[in-house]
């Protein structure tokens, strides 16, 4: 078959298609839309160390003569059942992927080989993978520079392993932080998701036609709405009008679009009573004909067969999906079932055929049928791009004086639940580790010789359990300095009960946050209060800090107050180099931090309208969007228009380096419809020294308004008290 089209390197990618697909039967089309076994059911270890292939992969590739996609083959955690003694590792990963793969082929009439998907939500979820902080905290460090170069490393080292496809969350926005799936949003606000989504495709993907070898196609996760479920409730309805879904929620997506992203994958949700992956207005009408997209749309986790819900039965689910605009199901029964569905008359094969292209399009373009068993190597310094992220992520909430800790400390009290751990620094979506660092390990390394540092627990992540907080107490009281690190955890483990589609269905005994762990409210475990409230009342100057997934609701009594997000597994080094001063805080808060559950929503471009506070409660956060301090001082200019463009004088007026983040907000002041109270519109980080000063410029081009004023500050709330710039966008 050597002198088939299709075979030929040198022809279009296209023409390739084109003549695969006219080659092709009816069934083998439908294989090639079908992602229907997990990965690690494909392989099994042997007894001596080697991997052998599975009867359900035989059974698999025999029913659609080929595969045409495979989930998760290097998969490992709590719900697949994959650990470092049964599952593929960095040195055997690629070779575990072409043994499967030789099989695919083999087994393919016409020698199709597979897509093999894995999940990258925060680096590759796989045994050796690196792992990078949770999306909230890449939110918080405002550098879509930084993002980009850890993105392109988990792309590395995705190919590097065999795989091809990487599963990102990018496009939901984080409107209502009781969602267990905060962490995985870059945060509440449209403009900043839509950069770092840009850096994010361009990082993995690179430029051009075909995949380098060292790049891999990004599915976009996921479209749309699914941030703003009612009550934070995973997969609930969305309750969204038109100009909330593309105010708000498509932005991010559309930029990922312009960037050249390869796929998007429909959200669970529905948005105005139609599930995502059964809404042609959503998945053709728009991100097809409107927005020009002519890449691959997957249906999330068994989201096909949901839709049966409305049609009566999995055939006609499966036509719904694939008229509405869904090229690859995901573990569906809906998709198998195409071709009684092309018999039934409820699906032209001419649709069919139109999904098939796109896939087999993507596999001529990552050069699976010329390079089937050449794998790039595996990239270095992992661990450093991981910390480097987590270290800009770490934001400085609060400090009266208490941070950086003085050279003059000799005795530090490090406590709670977070302090000694490394496990419930990682988010959701993580593989087994073998390394890590905690804080408290980290301060020890990192400290000056003859600080004397001692440690106690003091309590559990939840529960009320107050027997460890008098060791702790006395640990505080003997101390120059005590740090209490809280927070909450995504940590699955093997006794947590899941859904088919890998959520958690039962919570176990500390797991406060991910995929399927909602919550009602945003408060910690009682008996973290009880120890930050019993050490606060020792005198002992404290910081908290908390590695959390989500915004919790901590009252800022101590001396100081940090998050640092989930950080990673080397996350306790970057907390401990800020804590001692040997690194600056630089993050900015990507969301808001609300006082009270009650609050909600708190984010801070809700509609321009009178509305006053609660009698009982303040209707403002406790800390704003954007906030953030450092260990020196910044001074802002007044603003300057020229022509459309705004200027301003940013000076470091402390005594120590420090980098700040200068933030560009638009309010509307004639316009169509009724205007946001403030919008962000333009950030730059700027590092500057003592005493140094720099000019920021942002050019405007907004016609959705015939004015505008614009403020520059350094958090939302500091913009809507600084003096504005008015353009009239009509002149």
């Amino acid at each position: 078959m050597n002198d088939l089209l299709y075979r030929d390197p040198t022809a279009p990618v296209a023409v390739r298609v084109q003549d695969l697909l006219a080659r092709m039967t009816l069934r083998e089309k439908v294989g090639q839309l079908n992602q229907r076994m997990y990965g690690w059911d494909a392989y099994r270890r042997t007894p001596d160390g080697s991997f052998e292939l599975t009867e359900a992969l035989y059974a698999e590739t025999e029913r659609f003569e080929g595969l045409g996609a495979l989930y998760g083959l290097q998969r490992a955690d709590a719900w697949s059942g994959v650990d470092h003694g049964s599952g593929p590792g960095a040195e055997d990963g690629a070779a575990l992927a072409d043994l499967v793969q030789r099989h695919v082929v083999e087994r393919s009439r016409l020698g199709i080989p597979a897509l093999f998907v894995e999940e990258v939500p925060h680096g590759l979820m796989a045994l050796d993978g690196t792992v990078l902080p949770v999306n909230l905290a890449v939110g918080a460090t405002w550098d879509p520079e930084l993002y980009e170069r850890a993105a392109a490393h988990a792309a590395a080292e995705l190919r590097a392993r065999g795989g091809h496809v990487a599963l990102v969350s990018a496009l939901d926005i984080a409107r209502d932080p009781r969602w267990g799936r905060t962490e995985e949003c870059f945060g509440e606000d449209p403009y900043l998701a839509a950069r770092l989504t840009e850096a994010l495709v361009r990082g993995m993907q690179g430029s051009g036609e075909l995949f380098a070898a060292d790049k891999a196609p990004v599915v976009l996760k996921h479209f749309a709405g699914q941030g703003a479920t009612v009550g934070g409730r995973n997969s609930a309805e969305a309750e969204l009008g038109l100009r909330e879904l593309h105010e708000i929620h498509l932005p991010a997506a559309r930029a990922g679009v312009r960037a050249g992203a390869a796929a998007v994958m429909a959200a669970y949700n529905e948005v105005d009573g139609m599930p995502c992956c059964g809404n042609r207005a959503l998945l053709t009408e728009l991100l097809r004909d409107r927005w020009g997209f002519d890449g691959l749309v997957m249906a999330d986790g068994i989201a096909v067969d949901r839709l049966a819900r409305i049609t009566g039965d999995t055939v006609s689910a499966g036509a719904l999906a694939l008229n509405s605009g869904v090229d690859l199901s995901l573990w569906d029964e809906g998709f198998t079932r195409l071709e009684e569905a092309v018999g039934r008359g409820l699906v032209d094969e001419k649709v069919l055929d139109a999904a098939v292209a796109r896939v087999l399009r993507l596999k001529f373009r990552l050069g699976l049928f010329d390079r089937q068993t050449v794998t790039p190597p595996a990239p270095a310094g992992g661990g450093e791009i991981s910390k480097e992220l987590a270290r800009a992520a770490v934001t400085l909430l609060d400090n009266k004086g208490v941070l950086p800790i003085p050279a003059t400390v000799s005795r530090i009290a490090v406590l709670g639940p977070q302090s000694a751990t490394t496990a419930h620094q990682l988010g959701d979506y993580t593989a087994p580790q073998r390394s890590g660092i905690s804080v408290l390990e980290a301060l020890r390394r990192l400290a000056p010789p003859g600080v004397d540092i001692r440690h106690a627990r003091g309590c559990a992540l939840t529960g009320g359990d107050l027997s460890g907080i008098p060791e702790a107490v006395a640990a505080a009281a003997a101390s120059d300095l005590a740090v209490v690190v809280l927070g909450g955890s995504s940590a699955r483990t093997p006794d947590t009960e899941f859904d088919a589609n890998g959520a958690a269905r039962t919570v176990v005994s500390e797991m406060t946050c991910g995929e399927g762990v909602d919550l009602a409210g945003l408060r910690l475990g009682p008996a973290q209060y009880a120890l930050m409230d019993a050490v606060v009342a020792t005198g002992t100057p404290t910081a908290v800090v908390l590695i959390q997934g989500r915004p919790h609701v901590v009252p800022d009594t101590a001396g100081a107050l940090l998050t640092a997000w989930y950080p990673g597994p080397w996350g306790g080094e970057a907390i401990a180099e800020v804590l001692l001063g040997l690194k600056e805080p630089t993050g900015r808060l990507p969301v808001s931090v609300p006082r009270s559950v009650a609050q909600l929503p708190v984010y801070y471009n809700h509609k321009d309208t009178e509305y006053g506070g609660y009698v009982d409660e303040s209707a403002e956060p406790l800390f704003s969007f954007g906030h953030g301090l450092s260990y020196t001082s910044f001074e802002y200019g007044m603003p300057r228009l020229s022509g459309r463009t705004v200027t301003v004088d940013v000076t470091n007026s402390g005594e120590r380096y420090g980098r700040t983040v200068v933030q560009f907000y638009l309010r509307r002041l004639i316009t169509s419809v009724w205007p946001r109270t403030l919008e962000l519109c333009a950030f730059e980080g700027v590092g500057l020294a003592p005493g140094e000063r720099r000019t920021v410029a942002l050019s405007i081009e907004d016609a959705r308004a015939d004015s505008v004023e614009i403020r520059v500050a350094e958090s939302a709330r500091a913009a809507l008290t600084s003096v504005p710039v008015v353009l009239d966008l009509r002149a």
